[in-house]
């Protein structure tokens, strides 16, 4: 399975999304493949500071762009169980090559009005790129860094379930210091000496519904 993560706003926390579900893979006993398709490369930061940490950071890591992507991982995809890609919060030829590729497109997205604001040009670009697919993409958004509680996470979360193309998942990920400390070390929130259970708790629930539940392509723009 290839997951994306995708997205036309900065900030939103793609990259710590891609680090935990490949290291998630990863202790299930799946060959892992994480893409670094960023220019500002911050997975593969992640994986120097786990080579600095773990004696066997446990996936392989390489760094591609542009259309690269697409043909890259094509041609990798066979020797491995997963590929993980991570794309810069911007419209580029590497985020489009790898959403073309991809199986599963994961669109983190903060809990704020000009982060929601963002999607209907995202939308946009998922329908150009699902017309030119041999088979449907399937899409799958959820609040990433969202409050504890908050009035805006409620608002949020109501728009993009207002959005089928979207596949709204219900499973937020709280803003949490255990991500920026765990990720700082090249670790993962389940890997450190003292997990934060919280956070283990919201990964899973996520992970669970992204690899388990019925894969449900994403609707089509009317």
């Amino acid at each position: 399975m290839i997951y994306t993560m995708c997205g036309q706003k900065g900030g939103s926390g793609r990259s710590t999304i891609a680090e935990n579900l490949t290291v998630w893979l990863m202790r299930q006993g799946h060959d892992v493949l994480l893409v670094d398709a960023d220019d500002q490369g911050t997975v593969a930061d992640f994986t120097i500071w786990r080579e600095a940490t773990k004696d066997d950071i446990g996936y392989t890591m390489v760094k591609l762009d542009g259309g690269n992507v697409r043909k890259q991982v094509e041609a990798l995809k066979p020797k491995y169980d997963h590929v993980v890609i991570d794309t810069g919060g911007r419209d580029t030829t590497s985020q489009r090559a790898a959403l073309f590729v991809a199986d599963v497109a994961l669109i983190p997205i903060r809990p704020r009005s000009h982060d929601v604001w963002t999607l209907t040009k995202l939308i946009e670009m998922i329908t150009e790129i699902q017309a030119a697919r041999p088979l449907p993409l399937v899409v799958h958004t959820f609040l990433n860094c969202a409050d504890i509680t908050s009035q805006e996470n409620r608002e949020a979360a109501e728009a993009l379930a207002a959005m089928p193309e979207l596949g709204f998942l219900p499973h937020a990920i709280k803003n949490r210091k255990a991500y920026p400390v765990s990720g700082a070390k090249g670790l993962t929130v389940f890997e450190v000496e003292q997990p934060d259970l919280k956070a283990v708790a919201e990964i899973d629930t996520l992970f669970n519904a992204i690899t388990h539940e019925q894969a449900i392509p994403a609707a089509p723009a009317q």
